[in-house]
């Protein structure tokens, strides 16, 4: 939670006159995975069952991977993605490769939204049962990339394409900043009252614009992404529960890259597998708004209870939706 790599906490703990190595620390985080995989496992399966996902990934140094010393691995993220999502969930997850298969094995068995940027490897995935959404941050990033690529003087034409475009990605999020607080069904039908036909706006405009720039220009990318990535993109309109943007899974893959800031990288793959489990339970226990040193302490003290031999479902009384009247709330902590 506080990014704080190994080696400074073996230099604060020396400070205060305790002796406990790195390798020391580095076995406690190994160990403290272990003990969790169940309940881990157990989170993914009622992750797999809610019906709205979100989905990233981000790079990771392993460096003991038997691979090529530049190979880059991925920590990839799944989360609970409605608008409406009564027990958040969000699980990393640790693979030597940004393959898609590794997100239809993760995903398997899931029916419902996932919502994605636009990384083909997740159209692995695409089926009746499992709908892809696009992120329009995404679309309307890459317009605000095009408008600081422009010479100064274009800049500031304020009716120039790019700043055109991004007058049309306004609207529609100052309609979901309208709606954020109504019901599901009520945003679905602000949305086919309201958004539709400014998505339909923007489509057109895109469609009119495109031959007047080139596939090498900032602003012609922008425009063939959005046009590519359309089917996608409109869906959100589908669900009043679905967001606009993936924005919800890039917050919580921020607090692992902050991390990686500072820590650089893993030694092994079985290290990253266990920082994959201990960023999973901590960031699902802030989702839940229950304060992560005190559900980690509840968890550790109340599971060897269960003994060794216990059905799946015991796991469920530990879960972070659960406890809310046993564990110190985020906002509440010291």
């Amino acid at each position: 939670m506080d990014s704080l790599p190994l080696y400074r906490q073996e230099m604060i703990f020396k400070r205060l006159s305790i002796d406990l190595s790195r390798a020391t620390l580095s076995n406690w985080v190994l160990k403290s995975a272990e003990l969790l995989t169940p309940f881990y496992d157990r989170l993914h399966e009622h992750l797999i069952r809610q019906k709205v996902l979100q989905a990233d990934e981000t790079t990771l140094n392993v460096i003991q991977d038997g691979r090529d010393a530049q190979s880059k691995s991925y920590m990839w993220l799944y989360q609970s993605g409605g608008h409406e999502a009564a027990c958040p969930i969000v699980l990393y997850e640790y693979q030597a490769t940004r393959a898609g298969s590794h997100a239809v094995t993760f995903l398997q068995d899931f029916n419902g939204y996932l919502q994605v940027d636009g990384f083909a490897g997740y159209h692995a995935l695409a089926s009746e049962s499992c709908l892809l959404v696009g992120c329009m941050a995404h679309a309307r990033r890459k317009f605000d990339e095009a408008l600081k690529a422009l010479p100064k003087a274009s800049r500031e034409n304020k009716f120039g394409m790019a700043h055109t475009a991004l007058r049309k990605f306004r609207a529609l999020y100052l309609l979901e900043k309208q709606i954020k607080e109504l019901t599901i069904e009520q945003r679905y039908c602000l949305r086919q009252e309201q958004s539709k036909p400014l998505m339909a706006d923007l489509k057109q405009w895109c469609d009119d614009s495109v031959a007047k720039t080139t596939k090498e220009s900032a602003l012609g990318k922008a425009i063939r992404y959005t046009i590519n990535q359309w089917d996608y993109l409109v869906r959100y309109l589908d669900d009043g529960n679905l967001q606009i943007d993936n924005n919800a899974a890039e917050r919580h893959i921020k607090p692992f890259v902050i991390g990686r800031k500072n820590w650089l990288f893993n030694q092994t793959p079985r290290g990253a597998t266990a920082s994959a489990l201990l960023y999973s339970l901590v960031q699902t226990a802030i989702a839940n708004n229950l304060e992560p040193f005190d559900y980690l302490k509840y968890l550790f003290t109340e599971l060897p209870k269960l003994g060794r031999h216990y059905d799946p479902e015991a796991l469920d009384q530990f879960l972070p939706w659960n406890l809310t009247e046993k564990i110190q709330p985020l906002n509440q902590a010291a």
